[in-house]
């Protein structure tokens, strides 16, 4: 099994990088705002930043999106 299809260790790396640091906030929480509020600043270190830590997220949804499919597939057959 892949990696990045592995439920476990994608919510691991939700829980540990994309929460990291956790003190005073999470750096995610932090940048999403940012973002949120027009990414006024923003340079090309603090977009590394959010891909880095967004990413778990996205693999985290990428991996419910295709197990929402394959159990779709199978109440079709």
């Amino acid at each position: 099994m892949d990696i990045i299809n592995n439920w476990r260790i994608v919510i691991l790396l939700c829980l540990t990088l994309g929460l990291a640091p956790f003190f005073p906030e999470p750096h995610i929480f932090g940048k999403a705002k940012w973002i949120l509020g027009g990414a006024e600043g923003m340079k090309p270190m603090d977009w590394f930043d959010v891909v880095l830590h967004g990413l778990p997220y996205f693999l985290l949804i990428r991996l419910i999106i295709i197990k929402g499919i394959t159990s779709d597939k199978k109440e079709v057959k």
